[in-house]
């Protein structure tokens, strides 16, 4: 479930930094952060698959809940680590001015 949830994340921030003609939001971070989760998940996955093999196809449905927990989190995480980069970087100067008008 966390790899699925990454996946989808990282094919919506791809899709939106394709999308966008100009990158002032800086959505190419978001896009790496989510892709290097995917990978991270991806790996997670296979490794796990080798060592419970079929059984890896029927977890339980806390395992599910807990997964699905996790990859919300990481989005999550994902989200607040580019807030914060594009708050520093201001791209469009809207904190600037803000703190100098007032």
């Amino acid at each position: 479930m966390t790899l699925l949830i990454t996946v989808f994340a990282a094919i919506i921030s791809t899709v939106l930094w394709y999308t966008r003609k100009d990158d002032d939001m800086k959505l190419g971070i978001l896009l790496y952060l989510f892709w290097g989760a995917s990978l991270m998940w991806l790996v997670d996955a296979v490794f796990e698959y080798a060592e419970l093999k079929a059984a890896y196809f029927t977890p339980a449905l806390e395992d599910i809940v807990n997964d699905a927990f996790l990859g919300l989190a990481v989005v999550a995480l994902g989200l607040v680590i580019w807030l914060v980069r594009l708050l520093i970087l201001d791209p469009r100067g809207v904190i600037r001015t803000r703190l100098t008008k007032g």
